[in-house]
């Protein structure tokens, strides 16, 4: 653990006692905010919004009062997250809207982002990055790119420049516009194959996951720092150790580590997995900054090398703020989405 302990959720992480413990919950962030239903003029879009803790983001932020906007793949298992959501608050008729996209093919995307700009009168003001996949057998999408690196990176960096002008646009002074990209303390496991983003030799299933999420990363402290004086902000985080379907292609190597104490003290719900990503969506601790990267609802230190299942080490990775890699993993991405520089 590697957060500061002047951090108002330091002590409930110092000793995490498994699932459903005192650690917070996506809700409970809402409520230490004091923001139940004080947003009504904002708007928000989730990507992998029916499932999990994207589903539990999207509850969360609904609570907010905000419109909220969440993207599929599957249109039923989405109106099944937003009766529950409605169910479970009758009295909050803040609205729910599904947006069909497939985070393995661009022009979904595309169609997705036009989908959501024409809905939402071209206003946004909080981008959430939730979807992904982990560990799957290689394969290159229709595009042509790894899967794990389209799916977790590419097409949230071509859904980030389609909706920049909304977002920019809807910045205000009493809340700057944000990003927040999900990544994972899996960054660890891969820097950036600059030459090879695909694995066309040596692919490992976890070390291109690695890669997508330092990626991600990447991408929020490029965002920060490029548009960042525009009022706009991103940050990145680990969400934490969670039993959900992320895992199903590793099951047999994970389910027995969920029985290892120390693995099962970190264990959260997918409501308290949610937690640090509403922390950096509404949290007024970064109001007007960003470029950072936490875990457990604060900033963490880098990786004292701790390394292991059973190891309670969130820090970031060495490679972690580094501008010139940044800035060529922006030139690159441009290219493979098809938008000139500056545009």
């Amino acid at each position: 653990m590697l957060g500061s302990p002047a951090s108002k959720y330091y002590s409930v992480h110092a000793t995490p006692r498994g699932a459903n413990d005192a650690r917070p919950t996506a809700l409970g962030i809402v409520h230490d905010e004091d923001l139940g239903g004080k947003w009504s003029d904002k708007t928000i879009i989730i990507t992998g919004g029916s499932a999990f803790v994207g589903a539990q983001t999207a509850r969360a932020l609904h609570a907010t009062g905000a419109a909220v906007y969440i993207t599929v793949r599957d249109s039923a298992k989405g109106q099944k997250v937003i009766d529950d959501i409605f169910k479970s608050d009758p009295t909050n008729k803040a609205p729910i809207h599904m947006i069909t996209m497939t985070l393995d093919d661009l022009e979904s995307v595309r169609q997705g982002a036009e989908a959501f700009l024409k809905q939402s009168g071209n206003k946004l003001n909080l981008l959430v990055c939730n979807a992904g996949v982990m560990a799957t057998p290689y394969a290159l999408t229709r595009d042509g790119y790894e899967t794990q690196f389209a799916t977790n990176y590419l097409s949230h960096f071509l859904l980030f420049q389609l909706l920049k002008p909304a977002l920019l646009a809807s910045s205000t002074p009493a809340y700057n516009s944000r990003v927040v990209m999900l990544a994972s303390e899996s960054h660890r496991m891969s820097e950036i194959r600059f030459q090879d983003y695909s694995f066309t030799q040596g692919y490992h299933p976890m070390t291109a996951y690695g890669q997508s999420k330092t990626a991600t990363i990447y991408m929020a402290n490029t965002i920060d720092r490029r548009f960042g004086a525009g009022g706009l902000h991103a940050l990145s985080l680990h969400p934490g150790a969670i039993r959900s379907n992320l895992t199903a292609h590793v099951r047999k190597l994970a389910e027995p580590m969920w029985e290892i104490p120390a693995v099962k003290a970190r264990e959260k719900t997918a409501a308290q997995g949610a937690a640090t990503t509403v922390y950096a969506a509404i949290s007024k601790e970064w109001e007007g900054k960003g470029g950072r990267y936490l875990s457990d609802c604060m900033e963490m230190g880098p990786f004292q090398g701790k390394e292991g299942i059973v190891a309670m080490d969130e820090g970031y990775a060495p490679w972690v703020y580094n501008q010139e890699k940044e800035d060529k993993l922006w030139a690159d991405s441009l290219k493979m989405v098809g938008i000139a520089e500056g545009s």
